[in-house]
C-alpha cells in the first residue's frame, strides 16, 4: 500500500491540533508514521499551517497520496502548484526559471489575497464592535432619559403633594382662626 500524507490528531477534546505526517496507508490514524512534515491548527483565526515545503514536494514526487483535507492544505500553501510546475519542467514544457517566476507570481497574489481577507475580517469586526457600542450608548441614553423623566414626575408629585399639604394647612389654619373668632362674640353675648 502506498504512503499517505494525512493528518494525525493531537490536542484535547474540543481543541484539535493536527500534525501533517507521512504514514503507511495501513497504519491507524494516530498510529505509527514515517515522517512529520508539518502542523495544522484550525482553532486560531486564520488557521495556522506550518509545512516543510521541500519534503512535501519530495513525498508527492515519490508517490505519496494526500488525503482530501491534506490535499486542500497543500493546495492552499502552493505545494501542489509547485509540483505541477516541476512536472512541466521535467516534460520540457517550461524552464526552471519560468517555473520559479510563475510560482513566485502566484505566491505573491495568494499572499495579497490572504492579507486582504484578514484586513476585511478585522475591519468587519471593528465595524460590528462600533455598531454594538453605539447601540449600547443609545440604550443607555434612553434609559437615562426615562429615569430622569420618572424622577421628574416623582419630584412634581412631591411638590404637588407638598403644595396640597400647605394649602390644607392654610385652610385648616383659616378655619381655626374663623372658629376662634366666632366664639368670641358668643362670649360677649353671655356677658351681657
Amino acid at each position: 500500500m502506498p504512503a499517505k500524507i494525512r493528518l494525525q490528531r493531537r490536542g484535547k477534546k474540543g481543541q484539535p491540533f493536527y500534525h501533517i505526517v507521512i504514514a503507511d496507508g495501513r497504519a491507524p490514524r494516530d498510529g505509527r508514521f514515517i515522517e512529520k512534515i508539518g502542523s495544522y491548527n484550525p482553532i486560531v483565526k486564520p488557521a495556522s499551517i506550518e509545512l516543510d515545503f521541500d519534503k512535501a514536494i519530495q513525498w508527492l514526487q515519490n508517490g505519496a497520496q494526500p488525503t482530501d483535507t491534506v490535499r486542500s492544505i497543500l493546495s492552499f500553501k502552493g505545494v501542489l502548484y509547485k509540483n505541477h510546475l516541476l512536472k512541466g519542467v521535467k516534460k520540457g514544457a517550461l524552464t526552471e526559471d519560468q517555473a520559479e517566476v510563475k510560482f513566485n507570481d502566484w505566491m505573491d497574489a495568494k499572499t495579497a489575497k490572504i492579507e486582504n481577507a484578514a484586513k476585511e475580517v478585522e475591519n468587519s469586526d471593528r465595524a460590528e464592535l462600533k455598531d454594538r457600542l453605539e447601540a449600547e450608548v443609545k440604550i443607555k441614553e434612553d434609559r437615562a432619559a426615562a429615569l430622569a423623566k420618572k424622577r421628574q414626575d416623582e419630584a412634581d408629585k412631591q411638590v404637588k403633594a407638598a403644595q396640597a399639604k400647605q394649602a390644607e394647612l392654610a385652610a385648616t389654619a383659616e378655619e381655626k382662626a374663623v372658629v376662634k373668632e366666632e366664639p368670641a362674640p358668643e362670649e360677649e353675648k353671655k356677658e351681657e
